[in-house]
């Protein structure tokens, strides 16, 4: 299926490593021009740039402080000047913490909040009015399931992935009449090379036990969640705004 995305100008968060980075190379295999936008993984961004412009389509690396507006500018600006106006903007970055709520500090909290809720809604701030003056655009957010259904020492994690659900929901509607487009994809644990930091999972009973919450008994796969953000992000989706939709493996069904 062509999902018409060759030509489109992608700006993909948290794209140096990981789920974003896959994201970034999942819309430059269907001929886009992508924004690897990054904060400390500049090897990994500015590698996967470097392939996309050897296969001839326009891509970036571009670092930026999601916390600090004049950083976002910066590299929102960088971004239109090397591939044209932003027309899908893919928010994947955010800071996560897995602990005991009663051992956590503000100064644990202030960097999930920071970015995954106030970095979110800036970037999202600037490229939807770049979207509006330029007829449109699509706006997809990643959150993790414990959004939607709460998780133990994941307490203010779940309490920023469920403020994405309120910022698409009136994202998309009060940017439809820009043309603009904007829904979320929840997603459960996916297996990348920061899998076993943030879970303990190489440990052979922590992992039979968080595989037992699966009903299809695996982690997910970045390419798992990839053709759902393509889709979303396709003129193929051109009357789907305002929803969640999971890919998680089964891990919640609400």
């Amino acid at each position: 299926m062509d999902l018409q995305l060759a030509g489109t100008n992608v700006l993909v968060t948290g794209a140096g490593q990981g789920l974003g980075l896959a994201i970034g190379q999942a819309f430059v295999a269907e001929g886009a021009n992508v924004s690897f936008l990054y904060n400390s993984s500049k090897d990994g961004a500015e590698a996967a740039a470097s392939a996309a412009r050897t296969a001839g389509l326009k891509a970036i690396a571009v670092g930026a402080d999601l916390r600090d507006r004049a950083s976002v500018e910066a590299a929102v600006a960088a971004t239109a000047e090397a591939i044209g106006p932003i027309q899908v903007l893919v928010n994947n970055a955010a800071a996560t913490q897995s602990k005991p709520f009663f051992e956590t500090t503000e100064e644990d909290w202030a960097p999930q909040i920071d970015v995954t809720v106030g970095g979110t809604i800036r970037i999202s701030h600037i490229v939807s009015k770049q979207m509006a003056d330029n007829g449109g655009g699509n706006i997809i957010n990643l959150m993790g399931d414990s959004g939607r259904v709460g998780e133990s020492r994941l307490l203010v994690t779940a309490a920023t992935r469920s403020s994405t659900i309120g910022l698409t929901k009136s994202l998309a509607k009060e940017m439809a009449r820009h043309n603009i487009r904007a829904n979320a994809v929840a997603i459960a644990l996916v297996q990348t090379e920061n899998l076993d930091e943030h879970t303990g999972a190489a440990d052979d009973e922590r992992m039979k036990k968080m595989l037992s919450m699966y009903p299809l008994r695996r982690l997910g796969r970045p390419d798992d969640v990839t053709p759902m953000i393509l889709l979303l992000a396709s003129p193929l989706s051109s009357w789907t705004t305002g929803q969640v939709i999971a890919v998680n493996g089964g891990y919640s069904m609400v």
